[in-house]
């Protein structure tokens, strides 16, 4: 599935109303622990059909960071029914993000 790029304009669609659950890493381009992860979540984007998963850059959408209560980078928020169900910070390995996902 497509890594989706999430803004305050389509937030509610892609993420709030989604059907599957969606994991939204927020990130910023200058943030080095958000590099090592990146490539995990589009792997998993890539590989994994029961789940959406979008990127937030903190710096083109602070409201959504804020919104959320994102206070350091990376953050990884998976929503289901437009409710938080799980929340990580920091870099992590795949391992990790799949537990993340399991059971949602």
């Amino acid at each position: 599935m497509a890594m989706i790029t999430v803004t305050r304009e389509n937030f509610e669609q892609e993420v709030m109303k989604a059907t599957k659950p969606v994991m939204v890493d927020f990130w910023a381009s200058w943030c080095g622990p958000c590099r090592m992860l990146s490539p995990i979540v589009d792997q998993m984007a890539e590989e994994c059909t029961d789940a959406a998963f979008g990127k937030v850059n903190v710096d083109e959408q602070p409201e959504l960071a804020a919104r959320f209560g994102v206070m350091s980078i990376p953050t990884v928020i998976v929503f289901k029914d437009g409710k938080i169900v799980r929340q990580t910070v920091g870099a992590q390995p795949k391992a990790s993000l799949e537990k993340l996902l399991q059971n949602t």
